[in-house]
């Protein structure tokens, strides 16, 4: 399932628009080391955390999107990282158990899992 195709199925703010990757699965998470052993390629993750560091654990992990969680925006600066990246930023109002609920079922229902 592209990105694109989850921004058309959930009411979805985007931040940035990266490169309309494929996603494979997801995963949700506030702790960057679990992000990291855990994360898989093409996974779009599911955070609150709004600092650079996510940045450089997507690019590291190879995740092509991160939705943020409980809304909210992100720095000048961590938006033009992401952009530099090629990384979709998205933020959603809802909450991390909500988001992962819908994008699971989102996921299963295109057989993208």
């Amino acid at each position: 399932m592209k990105i694109k195709d989850i921004l058309n199925e959930m009411k979805l703010e985007v931040l940035n628009i990266g490169k309309d990757s494929e996603i494979r699965g997801g995963y949700s998470s506030d702790l960057l080391s679990n992000v990291m052993a855990n994360a898989k390629e093409g996974d779009i993750w599911i955070t609150v955390q709004k600092h650079m560091n996510i940045i450089a654990v997507a690019q590291l992990k190879k995740i092509p999107a991160i939705l943020i969680a409980n809304g909210g925006t992100l720095s000048e600066e961590v938006l033009k990282k992401a952009k530099e990246e090629g990384i979709t930023i998205l933020s959603s109002k809802e909450g991390t158990f909500e988001l992962s609920g819908k994008l699971y079922n989102l996921l299963i229902k295109n057989q993208a899992l």
